[in-house]
């Protein structure tokens, strides 16, 4: 069985444990870090080359996903875990970044921010006065990792940019049905909805490095 295989059906096993009855905790414990191991080891393949710019960035931000991952399935380690998911975006950003920047960065950031201001505004009133700062940072890095990544793909349009920019935007959406869930209207689905495109999303980062940072010149 190929690695992306076992790669989907950890992310379904994982999702479907949240929702048998009772909930197999144990499940989720294994499998769902364990998928997020295996998309840093297809990013971390033979032939990668981690004194590369944006693969190793790509690499460390996975390795800051594994260790929110892992915070997130604890009670009590909310800070924690969006601190490390914030440290990964910055990392993307490390990596999106030298081929994103110019005029084209304004067609996403329009949009993007239009979102967040919006998705800000909504969450706010189910915000705690402790968590209304972190989140407010964490939206603000996550759009911008978003943006860096469409940006970089009109940019140097190429099979992997355009995996990457689409990894990207399915990990902001994850990552906002999170909080949708969380502070003002948690639903049935959410958490399908939020490992389904947390893990598409970085599976498509990771598969991103295949052909990766050498096709993207630096930016003006």
């Amino acid at each position: 069985m190929t690695l992306p295989l076992l790669t989907a059906l950890s992310a379904t096993l994982t999702i479907t444990a949240h929702y048998l009855r009772p909930p197999r905790m144990g499940w989720v414990y294994f499998f769902k870090p364990l998928t997020t191991i295996l998309i840093l080891i297809i990013a971390l393949r033979p032939g990668t080359a981690l004194t590369d710019l944006y693969a190793g960035a790509i690499a460390l931000g996975l390795i800051f996903s594994l260790a929110g991952d892992i915070f997130l399935m604890f009670p009590g380690y909310f800070i924690q875990g969006l601190a490390s998911f914030l440290l990964g975006h910055v990392c993307y950003w490390v990596a999106f970044f030298p081929a994103a920047w110019g005029r084209e960065v304004l067609w996403p950031l329009l949009p993007l921010l239009a979102f967040g201001g919006w998705m800000l505004k909504y969450l706010w009133p189910g915000l705690s006065k402790g968590l209304k700062a972190p989140v407010s940072l964490y939206l603000t890095v996550i759009i911008g990792m978003a943006t860096l990544a469409v940006s970089r793909a009109l940019q140097a349009p190429s099979p992997a940019a355009t995996s990457a920019a689409v990894g990207a935007l399915l990990f902001l959406i994850s990552d906002s049905v999170l909080a949708v869930d969380r502070f003002r209207k948690p639903f049935h689905l959410a958490r399908a909805l939020v490992l389904g495109t947390y893990y598409a999303g970085q599976f498509l980062i990771a598969y991103s490095i295949m052909n990766g940072a050498a096709q993207f010149p630096p930016g003006p």
